[in-house]
């Protein structure tokens, strides 16, 4: 069985991607699911998150995009996981946008890459930058489905159209198969009556695809990435572990449901 390709995207900074695509994948691994991260953010914050340090790095995303064949070198397991790896990323990820400017087909160079890796794992999720440019096109042209962090704040609602727009333009020209997996609303203050207004207002336009388990602001998880773990391994028994356990129990139950084969 070919494994999916999930794509974590939002053009906006801050929202929790990251948090989410490391936590989410932990999740996911705990529960017996096999995972690749693939850092496509030249901030490298998924790789220093999952406890990768730049001096011992050696090859990574951006040696795999000049060519596909190192992407085996590339991989590493993550500590503590046998069933957890990452393909981790550099700030030198930045001059693929400018070197790919004029190639043919320039937008699947990851679709590619990514390609004899897939029989591997049950799961791929992809950590975009915060930006709509040729790293995120590569992701959303690569993926099976997207799924968004939204911050539970007003300013994040003026960005989800645009992304939303973005999501549909590469449907409708580089991979007819995407769809919107689910938003995920992260940083959820209960003291906070715009939280609650902002997550009223995404589930009346997204309904079902709105994960019914929210993350809430935890002060463990903002401190967990510093020291290279995901919070599952950071402080199990706290509000930010419990929060992504139940997100990925969730996931895969809606796999049961509308992807065969998974979950």
């Amino acid at each position: 069985m070919r494994g999916k390709i999930i794509a974590l995207a939002n053009q906006k900074g801050g929202v929790g991607k990251t948090t989410t695509a490391i936590n989410l994948a932990a999740a996911l691994a705990k529960l017996g699911k096999k995972l690749l991260v693939v850092d496509s953010d030249p901030q490298g914050n998924a790789s220093s998150g999952l406890g990768i340090s730049i001096k011992d790095m050696g090859k990574h995303l951006y040696h795999c995009y000049l060519n596909k064949e190192q992407a085996a070198r590339s991989i590493r397991q993550v500590n503590g996981y046998d069933n957890f790896d990452i393909l981790p990323t550099h700030i030198d990820l930045i001059g693929v946008e400018v070197e790919l400017m004029s190639a043919k087909m320039r937008e699947r160079y990851l679709s590619k890459m990514l390609q004899p890796f897939l029989r591997d794992y049950d799961y791929v999720i992809i950590d975009c930058p915060p930006s709509l440019g040729l790293l995120t096109l590569n992701a959303l042209t690569a993926a099976d489905s997207v799924i968004i962090p939204l911050q539970c704040e007003y300013f994040a609602l003026e960005g989800l159209s645009q992304l939303v727009r973005t999501i549909r333009l590469v449907k409708n020209s580089y991979n007819n198969s995407l769809f919107i997996e689910g938003l995920v609303l992260t940083m959820f203050d209960r003291r906070n009556k715009l939280t609650y207004q902002v997550a009223k207002e995404v589930k009346q336009h997204f309904k079902e695809k709105v994960f019914t388990t929210f993350i809430p602001r935890n002060v463990r998880l903002s401190e967990c990435p510093s020291h290279g773990q995901a919070i599952i391994d950071y402080d199990k028994r706290s509000t930010g572990a419990i929060s992504y356990m139940n997100l990925g129990r969730e996931f895969i139950k809606r796999q049961k449901n509308s992807y065969p084969g998974k979950g």
